[in-house]
């Protein structure tokens, strides 16, 4: 998934590790340009910008509890909003449009 960056928001991998590491706290491993992340029901989640875009490539957990799918949901939503700037309403309106577009 990709996503945009809102003005003033800047496409810089230190500081969404500095994000990651905030809101996730574990898991994380960067490898150069590239974050991998294992967290909760997030089985791995890569993440690399592209094209002044944040792109999200993640791999569910099979199985687990819904407690621990609330958990790391609320806190990839909040990782979002905090490297993008945009909310979550934000990200589907954008979405939608682009979608009604091609």
């Amino acid at each position: 998934m990709e996503y945009t960056f809102k003005r003033g928001h800047t496409p810089d991998m230190d500081r969404i590790e500095g994000i990651l590491r905030e809101i996730f706290s574990s898991g994380i491993t960067r490898n150069g340009e590239t974050i991998t992340l294992s967290y909760g029901a997030l089985k791995s989640c890569q993440i690399w910008i592209e094209n002044k875009k944040l792109n999200v490539l993640t791999e569910s957990l099979p199985g687990a509890p819904d407690d621990m799918i609330m958990d790391t949901n609320r806190r990839f939503r909040k990782f979002l909003e905090k490297a993008t700037g945009y909310t979550t309403k934000q990200r589907v309106q954008m979405a939608k449009r682009e979608a009604q577009g091609e």
